[in-house]
């Protein structure tokens, strides 16, 4: 191993010093290739090429030259030259290590795979389930029914809590396979030099030192370093979120904060070659990878946090537990604490009266309901709670590729000479598409092409390996071949002059293709040699524009003939502005050229050399091509700025083609950045924010809509930041890079079709169809459930409170023993709890999404389900309808029953029970009904409900009324029923009281109509307040 080391010049990223390297270059350069002997070509050379100017200009490459000095230096490695790296692994570059020091090194480094922390426990999952504040509650209520031998009520509570449990197991039971999802991405073998020999051995066998040899398919096993690169791209969608693959060089970088996906010298573990082969130096194995870090950041996530809705829940919980226990000690009191066991039941009954107990079973219910309505609309929820957070979502901050933009290439603007710009439509794969003459908006078709407008799409078809194919029965256009060589052959095919017509045609005038010079990373360009129709052979270019332009002598004008010789100097002054120009609109750009080739007697691969084709070449024009945004994607995030919910843009691609899509999607304002530096800087690359501190991030008026170039860590960094300014933020991501910022969101989103099981294994929510769109239908899902969970809880407590007035206020009412006399028994509360309450409560669950849902701004972070507006209305509702269903009893009692209360009454029925018996049937009924009319009051708790406009010209509920009709029969069947009415419920069916019973319906739908008016009053001006607050 050379001992020498290298300082430092400026140079290209291809340009390597390296002689070996040249001299590999050269021999390939030299090898015309045919059709059959290159597979697909890697034409991502607009973006090779503007990582290659940009490295210039921010001096990141060096070449390397020799010198004396010494130079010492620890990781990164990216910032290494070669033999440096070499040292610090104390490996050989040519032979490798030996079995000695493999085995040495194995005690130090273990084994090159992840770790884990097991599978979910069923068990504790379960166990779970009965982990919360209401489930306790209903449990202590269970065990004090069962001792007092109240076998009924005890069963009915026990089977509430295993549905509820049972409920929430079956929805949030899932294998957490992340770690097993990482292991398995890994490459199950690998080619290693050791010992100065090749071999195959298992992937975990790797250690730091190691030198791998990579060839085109392979799955890289470990971080490395590259020593060799022939024509070696690599796909790292998977880390970066990049689209085109990655070309590797062997060149050694300047700065140690380069972003991941442009550290192009180094390889990581899980990315894929596609192209080319090489041989690179382990630097990191396991969990010392970047996949390993990620799952390192998984492992050590928190993924216990309870939601709003839990603690919302838990809190009421402990509120009513504490209006359960002072109700038992008023009741105790008011026996003068002389405990027997009418006492301890009276109790029971207005503790049970107190606690809503099928709540927490129609919260998950209606969770439940919502994610199946979310499945209908393309998004999968793994876990229930999230849906409602979505409700509360402030942020989101999206991917680009494929979420925003359909991860299809196109070509959608070009540039002739003399001839200006043309717009490209057709978005997709669909070969159907209109080419407009930007300076007249003229349609052109083929017949009206210049002689240089037909040689531009010759040239984007011929020069070009990708093949489409239309599928028989479906009619599908399907792809194989590199994304920018498709666009570019699709655009032949809208044209009429698709590869296939060009060279298959049945007329027999077809092109001939006779070899090809495959892309090559040194210069950035890729060539075709061609036999026309009439036996004369063509030369056919494209590449990045600084590379093709090199190889040009004349442009081509339109006209037949027409070519102008015009040297380098010119020609760049004639063509870089225009460069700009389709660059600004974050267009990926490529330059073709052609010429004429003089040849003598049969030509083949082999008769020429690839620099005696790339040469003289006519410039032809320029044509930009990118990713463009699903046709539904800006309305979506236009309607989330209706909503009030702010999207960010969060890519790995470069800034110049996120701020164009973000334009185009309405991220950013339609002009931004293209009239002058803009005043507010709302895009910005991730190696910039990085720097940032806490503080400084805090201390920005407004944070990033866009940020370019992002790492993981430059994800969690920006939740991070909105988590700091209290917002509920929905993070987007498809790659094993976007996992540790999923976990950390409130809600993480992942990609179904192209997501990696990683990234899904991570999410709260799985969207099918990948699109943008379906997250805002998510939220607006999301919406509507918190809506509807606030609408079922002010009807279930509301009644609840409804139980507690009368029974605490009827303590007074005393039997001929001295007794107080229940106005309700234990199972007439149950009955209304669990029969009456729940079925209209779920259907208010399933309430339709109202018009204006997305209209307005999400509901503040401190405002859970227990809004103010929300206690009061509680609190309201249920003393009026406790208040009326005492009024019952009292004038069925006092009224017309002589204070008739009998004796032993609470706990059989006897001749002087009859008025007590006919009083809670009164009761009974009325606070049924009441009950099923107040879930219809609860459908609009902010506007009128019993108007004409709300029951006949609004949109029903029909499942609240299936429902209500079904309660109103079970409380007939109760009512009237012998024996089932005086043993189990303890009351009598009643006849005149029907009448007094349809006056407090009345009165009940009167007051409430009445309580909105004011309410609305009261809204509308604290609205106004707060508009005249925003305006000072």
């Amino acid at each position: 191993m050379n001992d020498t080391t290298y300082n430092t010049t400026i140079t290209f990223a291809d340009q390597s010093g390296h002689p070996s390297n040249q001299a590999n270059h050269e021999k390939i350069n030299q090898r015309a290739l045919t059709r059959s002997s290159t597979g697909q070509s890697s034409i991502s050379f607009d973006a090779r090429s503007v990582r290659s100017v940009l490295m210039k200009k921010m001096s990141l490459v060096k070449r390397r030259k020799r010198t004396t000095e010494e130079r010492v230096e620890g990781p990164p490695y990216h910032t290494m030259d070669l033999e440096t790296v070499a040292k610090l692994m104390k490996t050989n570059l040519e032979d490798g290590l030996t079995d000695e020091e493999v085995n040495a090194r194995r005690e130090e480094s273990g084994y090159n795979e992840m770790e884990g922390e097991g599978g979910v426990n069923p068990f504790k999952l379960l166990l779970k389930q009965f982990l919360n504040v209401m489930v306790v509650i209903l449990c202590i209520a269970m065990v004090v029914s069962f001792v007092f031998k109240d076998w009924v009520e005890g069963g009915v509570i026990c089977a509430i809590m295993f549905l509820n449990a049972g409920v929430g197991f079956a929805q949030e039971f899932k294998a957490e396979k992340t770690m097993d999802s990482l292991r398995q991405m890994a490459s199950p073998t690998s080619l290693v030099v050791r010992n100065g020999q090749s071999k195959t051995i298992g992937t975990r066998e790797l250690i730091p030192g190691d030198i791998i040899i990579l060839k085109a398919g392979d799955v890289v096993g470990a971080d490395a370093r590259v020593l060799e690169s022939f024509n070696m791209d690599i796909d790292e969608a998977l880390l970066t979120g990049e689209s085109v693959p990655v070309n590797k060089v062997i060149d050694t970088l300047e700065g140690s904060d380069i972003p991941l996906g442009d550290r192009v010298n180094m390889t990581y573990s899980s990315t894929v070659l596609t192209k080319g082969r090489g041989k690179a130096i382990v630097t990191a194995t396991g969990m010392q990878t970047e996949i390993g870090k990620i799952a390192l950041r998984l492992l050590s996530s928190d993924d216990s946090r309870k939601t709003p809705l839990q603690r919302s829940l838990d809190r009421m919980a402990l509120t009513l537990l504490g209006v359960a226990i002072i109700s038992v000690i008023i009741v105790f009191a008011v026996a003068k604490f002389n405990i027997g066991q009418e006492q301890v039941l009276y109790a029971i009954s207005t503790a049970i009266s107190a606690i809503p107990e099928a709540l927490v079973a129609v919260v998950t219910l209606t969770q439940a309901f919502g994610v199946h309505g979310m499945a209908k609309a393309n998004a999968l929820v793994r876990k229930i709670s999230a849906l409602e957070l979505l409700g509360a979502v402030t942020n989101v901050c999206s991917d680009k590729t494929g979420t925003l933009t359909q991860s299809k290439m196109v070509l959608d603007r070009l540039w002739r000479p003399k001839e200006g710009f043309f717009k490209v439509s057709g978005l997709g794969f669909v070969t159907e598409g209109d080419i407009t003459r930007e300076s007249d908006d003229t349609v052109i078709t083929k017949k009206d092409f210049t002689n240089g407008m037909h040689l531009t799409v010759l040239t984007a078809a011929l020069c070009n390996m990708s093949e489409l194919k239309k599928d028989k029965e479906s009619g599908e256009v399907r792809v194989m071949g590199d994304p920018t060589e498709v666009a570019l052959q699709v655009f032949a095919h809208k044209a009429d002059m698709g590869k296939p017509s060009l060279t298959k045609s049945e007329t027999g005038q077809n092109w001939k293709l006779i070899a090809e010079y495959p892309f090559d990373s040194s210069i950035k360009r890729m060539s075709v040699l061609a036999q026309a129709p009439d036996g004369s052979y063509y030369a056919f270019i494209k590449g990045a524009t600084e590379r093709v332009l090199n190889t040009c002598v004349a442009i081509q004008n339109p006209d037949d003939g027409d070519v102008q010789s015009m040297p380098l100097d010119q020609l760049e002054e004639l063509v870089l502005p225009e460069v700009e120009e389709l660059a600004k609109g974050g267009l990926r750009v490529l330059t073709l050229a052609i010429r004429k080739v003089k040849a003598e007697g049969p030509v083949g691969p082999e008769t020429f050399k690839r620099e005696e084709i790339e040469k003289d070449m006519n410039f032809l024009g320029l044509v930009g091509i990118y990713d463009p945004p699903r046709a539904e994607s800006k309305g979506a995030v236009e309607q989330c700025h209706r909503a009030g919910i702010t999207v960010h843009m969060l890519t790995g691609d470069h800034a110049a083609t996120a701020t164009a899509i973000a334009r185009e999607v309405a991220i950013l304002p339609e002009r931004y950045g293209l009239d002058g530096k803009p005043e507010q800087e709302l895009v910005m690359t991730a190696t910039k924010f990085d720097k940032l501190s806490e503080e400084e991030i805090d201390a920005l008026p407004s944070l990033p809509l866009v940020i370019a170039r992002c790492s993981p860590d430059t994800k969690v960094k920006m939740i991070e930041a909105l988590h700091r300014r209290k917002r509920i933020t929905g993070m987007t991501g498809d790659g094993v890079n976007d996992s540790p910022s999923l976990k950390e969101s409130d809600i993480g989103i992942a990609m179904g079709q192209n997501g990696s099981d990683v990234a899904k294994q991570a999410a709260d929510i799985v969207l099918v169809d990948d699109n943008f769109a379906t997250i805002v239908k998510a939220i607006e899902e999301g919406r509507r459930v918190f809506a509807n969970i606030s609408r079922f809880v002010v009807h279930m407590v509301s009644g609840n409170v409804a139980e507690v007035v009368p029974l605490l206020l009827g303590l007074g009412f005393f039997d001929d023993d001295g007794n107080s006399v229940f106005l309700m028994t234990p199972i007439q509360i149950l009955f209304n709890n669990i029969l009456t309450s729940s079925p209209p409560a779920m259907s208010l669950g399933l309430e339709p999404v109202h018009p204006e849902q997305m209209l307005v701004p999400p509901r503040p972070t401190d405002e859970g389900l227990f809004a103010w507006r929300n206690v009061i209305d509680i609190i309201f509702y249920g003393f009026i309808i406790g208040v009326i269903c005492l009024l019952n009893f009292i004038v069925v009692v006092y009224g017309y029953g002589g204070a008739e209360l009998g004796h032993g009454c609470n706990h059989e029925f006897t001749e002087s029970c009859e008025v007590v018996f006919k009083a809670r049937g009164a009761v009974f009924t009325a606070l049924t009904i009441m009950v099923l009319l107040h879930a219809f009051t609860c459908r609009d708790l902010m506007n009128p409900v019993w108007t004409y406009k709300g029951l006949i010209k609004r949109k029903q509920n029909k499942y609240l009324l299936w429902s209500t009709a079904g309660c109103l029969c079970l409380m007939i069947i109760a009512l009237y029923v012998p024996t089932l009415n005086t043993v189990v419920f303890k009351h009598k069916g009643i006849t005149w009281e029907w009448g007094m019973v349809a006056a407090s319906c009345l009165l009940y739908m009167a007051i409430t109509e009445i309580y909105k008016y004011f309410k609305r009053i009261r809204y509308r001006k604290s609205l106004a307040r707060r508009e005249e607050e925003l305006k000072h």
